[in-house]
């Protein structure tokens, strides 16, 4: 995935009220901008980090610039909460996760479960449908190691509870961590952040939950799913 037009880099002043940040840009122009993360982004919103801009011309958006890139520990970080479904998509297609290739229609955005819509339902004529789930991963503490969430998640935790019941019901349901930073080889779950979300994971992983974590490569210019990495206990 390409940015288009060309990102603008800045400097990070505060990111606040979860969905606002100001920054500097190189000019020395201080702004206010959307930020596409209700997380908290824990260890990415330092003062003074250098940042990367989106912009957008429609007039129906208050603030034109979005954060999109936050350079932490050496390395991009993407923060868009937004693309991680682009990305597996591009994944997918690209036969880089398991054998989803295969599946000839790909629909987006399905109503399941409780009160749930999955980002993707995967169909073939011939065999029981995939159910999968998308996640974005920007969080590191340890060196070359994403970790997912950040903060607790009850909803994440519904979902991997519906993804279980899909299992049951003889469908198959996979959970794509989506690593949006290219500094890490291994992934796994912030128990101690969020421990309810690590107990769900582990009963949806006995009901045959599949799960993948899919590292990114990413530059001001472009971001692209770029292989599997290992997931961890």
């Amino acid at each position: 995935m390409k940015f288009s037009p060309p990102l603008t880099e800045c400097r990070l002043i505060r990111r606040y009220k979860r969905f606002l940040a100001d920054v500097e840009l190189l000019d020395g122009t201080q702004i206010t901008v959307s930020v596409p993360n209700t997380g908290s982004m824990l260890g990415l919103t330092d003062a003074g980090a250098r940042a990367f801009l989106s912009r957008s011309d429609d007039p129906k958006r208050k603030y034109p610039y979005r954060l999109e890139l936050v350079e932490a520990d050496a390395t991009l970080v993407g923060i868009n909460t937004s693309l991680p479904n682009r990305l597996a998509e591009e994944a997918i297609r690209a036969g880089m996760i398991a054998d989803l290739a295969t599946y000839p229609d790909l629909k987006r955005e399905q109503r399941y479960g409780e009160r749930s819509r999955i980002d993707f339902l995967l169909e073939h004529p011939e065999r029981a449908a995939a159910y999968v789930e998308i996640k974005n991963v920007h969080f590191m503490r340890v060196p070359g190691l994403a970790e997912f969430p950040d903060t607790v998640t009850q909803r994440g935790a519904r979902h991997l509870r519906e993804l279980a019941t899909m299992r049951a019901n003889g469908h198959r349901a996979i959970m794509i961590y989506v690593v949006q930073r290219g500094d890490c080889d291994r992934f796994r779950l912030c128990s101690d952040l969020d421990p309810s979300y690590a107990a769900a994971f582990s009963l949806a992983a006995e009901a045959g939950v599949e799960a993948y974590a899919l590292r990114c490569q990413i530059t001001p210019e472009a971001i692209h799913p770029e292989r599997l990495i290992e997931i961890v206990e």
